[in-house]
């Protein structure tokens, strides 16, 4: 019997303990030039909401032989004040998440899948290299000395596997809703309750919405 496979349909939707101790002094003095440049620049935080807003491009969805996957690219996500942060040796976290919906004529829609995937970079200052980690099974994580080519990595999806198709029906209408948000990452030690990623490099791109038939 031949395979059956996911048609899209395109709805638009406007949806050692040296080296601690040298790490932790460098968060705290990082932490503090950025509360100083708040207070000495205030138009700063709006001219980077002025900026690009974060979104996502290029949202594919399609099928494997059992189960429904999803490609997608993350654009407009690092700000100088980031890139700045992640060259110091401040680890960055991108969280993407993925929500599979069935729709109910007479009913709310029902969620029935979802799933959630990060990305971290860390810079090594001392072997100007760019680690990225992934958190999907299996896949290994990445070094580069190029930026660009680190924060590409950071940025797409490639084949997440967000439901089987066991767990659709024929011919019923389904729809993914997408979304990326930097993850909030404490800082060490003492430290460890405050969150150096506040509202000047925080970001949350809006929901994206594709809809698909099985």
């Amino acid at each position: 019997m031949a395979q059956r496979a996911v048609s899209v349909i395109t709805i638009p939707c406007p949806f050692k303990k040296r080296y601690i101790s040298h790490r932790c002094s460098c968060y705290r003095a990082m932490f503090l030039l950025a509360c100083l440049t708040l207070v000495f620049n205030p138009g700063m935080e709006a001219s980077v909401h002025a900026a690009a807003q974060p979104s996502i491009k290029d949202l594919l969805i399609t099928n494997t032989t059992d189960r429904v996957v999803v490609y997608l690219r993350a654009v407009d996500c690092f700000t100088k004040e980031m890139e700045e942060a992640i060259l110091a040796g401040i680890p960055a976290t991108f969280a993407f998440t993925l929500e599979v919906y069935q729709e109910r004529v007479a009913w709310v829609d029902k969620k029935i899948s979802f799933v959630e995937v990060k990305h971290t970079v860390k810079y090594d200052s001392v072997k100007k290299v760019f680690f990225v980690s992934f958190s999907e099974e299996g896949k290994e994580a990445e070094q580069f000395k190029d930026f660009g080519k680190a924060k590409s990595a950071m940025s797409d999806l490639s084949g997440i596997a967000v439901i089987p198709l066991a767990s659709l029906q024929r011919d019923r209408r389904y729809y993914l809703r997408a979304k990326v948000s930097l993850d909030k990452v404490r800082l060490p030690m003492h430290l460890e309750n405050i969150f150096f990623f506040v509202k000047l490099w925080d970001f949350e791109t809006p929901w994206i919405r594709q809809d698909f038939v099985y």
